[in-house]
């Protein structure tokens, strides 16, 4: 026996250091096999959102349906509608899209039906605060993509509805400043009217719909990697345990 040589532990440290290494091992491949179940959930979200988006327009829901509108099931649908807009001002909501800082515009559109349904009719830049793009268009006829409505804020701060300063497209709130009653739960990202100009010179007619960004982040795999190869350093550890407590019991002549 050596000086330097710590004496083997005793079988309850032995039994809680078993212990300890089993919950961590079982606890990290638990949580590898959960990013694996999020991995093929996320895959499968993104093939029904890409059909949806891709599909031909059916009919946007109506009143009957609203109650059991949901984002797994409804959100992003390809629809149409027709009917026309109220003369009514657009509300402008502030955005972020890849022509520049700017502005969503949302206009109330009233079905055949009589329903109505807030149309983001496209982003205009901050420069056209005063356009003519606000006043409500003559189309009787609308497509575009089914968006659940976004309560309370974005960009870190809160709608203002008494000063009209938007940041979210919060459609109850929206229709409520507006005085408009019998409002669907979504609103719908219009189409693109007509493509984009090849001349970066030349001005695209505003607003430009069509610019809805459909992106669902997938490092799931990775994440799910990352703790599999804690559980076979957790694995490794415990290994690197028996053997030392081997050593120290030979020798202690245990």
């Amino acid at each position: 026996m050596t000086a330097t040589t710590k004496p083997p532990r005793s079988r309850f440290a032995l039994a809680a250091v078993s212990l300890l290494f089993l919950a961590a091992f079982a606890g990290l491949i638990a949580l590898g096999v959960w990013q694996i179940q999020r991995r093929a959930w996320k895959l499968d979200l993104i093939q029904r959102v890409d059909a949806r988006v891709h599909a031909p327009p059916g009919a946007a829901p109506g009143p009957a349906d609203w109650p059991t509108v949901s984002a797994d099931r409804d959100e992003y649908k390809h629809v149409q509608l027709e009917g026309q807009y109220l003369p009514v001002a657009a509300t402008r909501v502030q955005a972020v899209t890849e022509l520049g800082p700017g502005f969503w515009l949302l206009q109330p559109f009233q079905t055949t039906g009589g329903d109505i349904v807030l149309i983001n009719r496209g982003f205009v830049p901050n420069e056209r605060k005063a356009a003519e793009a606000d006043a409500a268009p003559a189309d009787t006829h609308v497509t575009g993509l089914l968006r659940l409505s976004e309560p309370g804020g974005g960009f870190l701060r809160k709608n203002a509805p008494a000063q009209n300063r938007w940041y979210s497209r919060d459609v109850q709130a929206i229709a409520a400043k507006l005085g408009l009653k019998q409002v669907a739960p979504y609103f719908i990202d219009a189409d693109r009217a007509a493509p984009l100009p090849s001349d970066p010179k030349v001005e695209p007619t505003w607003p430009v719909g069509g610019l809805t960004v459909i992106k669902f982040p997938n490092s799931h795999l990775s994440y799910a990697l990352t703790w599999f190869a804690l559980a076979l350093m957790v694995v490794f550890a415990a290994w690197r345990v028996y053997l030392e407590e081997r050593r120290r019991r030979r020798s202690h002549g245990a």
